[in-house]
Parts: C-alpha cells; structure tokens; sequence
C-alpha cells in the first residue's frame, strides 16, 4: 500500500527505513522522500514508526496528555474518522 502519493512510497519502503534505522520522519523523508511534498502521508510514517517502538510524535503526546482520543487507534466505541479533503479542492483558481 502506499503511503506518499507524491513520491510513489510504499508502506514497505518505509518499514525497512525503520528496520534500517530510522526513527523520526525526518529521517524517512531523507531515505525516500515520503512526507516532503504535500505531508498527507506525515501521519501515516508517525503511526509506523510508533508501531516500531519509536517515540511518539509531540501530537499524541499532547492528545494523551489532554485526554483526547487517538486518531489512529482501533476502537470499537470511537467514530469513524472522515476522510480528508483533497488539497486541490481547496484552491481557488
């Protein structure tokens, strides 16, 4: 599947980043490129890299800390998460 649309990555190239080394987004974004475009794909790499034992991004700290929900967190109880807008739909020409 894949993750950046914008530089055709897939899910798979940026687990091995990680089995590589790589522990922040930053690091993904200099192996492959993924997030350094439009950053759809951001929270996408944050959700693998957590999965992989790495720190959580500051964003889930702060949600955990004011006792929000997770966003990515598979829950019976929580709500579907909608879908996000396209970029482009949101340009005035």
């Amino acid at each position: 599947m894949y993750v950046c649309m914008c530089h055709a990555v897939t899910e798979d190239q940026v687990k091995r980043a990680i089995d590589a080394g790589a522990d922040t987004p930053r690091q993904i974004a200099k192996g492959c490129k993924a997030g350094t475009d439009c950053g759809s794909c951001v929270r996408r790499i944050q959700a693998l890299l957590g999965e992989h034992g790495a720190r959580p991004c500051p964003t889930a700290r702060l949600a955990a800390k004011l006792g929000l929900a997770d966003p990515g967190a598979d829950s019976e109880d929580s709500e579907p998460v909608p879908a996000p807008v396209p970029v482009a739909a949101l340009r005035v020409a």
